[in-house]
């Protein structure tokens, strides 16, 4: 089975969105923000992660440079999944290594798309 850790801080996007997830057949394992996102990243090792920009402690663009130190986990793809909508935002996080930028509120489908295409990129699928 397909793991998915979902980095997200609003309690009401995580709970519906671990459910959608789930309704499609994926494991998801849950975090609350950056920090405790790359402890489950080096615990659990998922197969991709979604994660939101703007969070307490370590935020979505951290999170993802601080995963690109490692070069085992640098392999791990992470789509970004916000509510920051600028043209300059997506730039931003594309730069910074993510393999898809989805904005907040979106259509679920968007994510759902974003994630398989991130899954065949990587042979998981």
């Amino acid at each position: 089975m397909v793991t998915i850790l979902l980095v997200e801080d609003n309690i009401a996007i995580r709970e519906n969105t671990v459910e959608l997830l789930e309704m499609e057949g994926y494991g998801v394992i849950t975090a609350v923000d950056g920090e405790d996102g790359f402890a489950k990243v080096v615990e659990h090792r998922p197969d991709l992660v979604v994660c939101d920009i703007l969070m307490p402690e370590i935020d979505g663009l951290a999170l993802l440079g601080k995963l690109g130190k490692y070069p085992d986990l640098k392999k791990i793809p992470l789509i970004l999944f916000s509510s920051k909508s600028q043209k300059s935002d997506i730039k931003d996080g594309m730069d910074a290594g993510a393999k898809d930028y989805i904005v907040k509120p979106a259509d679920m489908t968007d994510l759902l798309s974003a994630i398989k295409r991130c899954l065949e990129n990587t042979g998981k699928v």
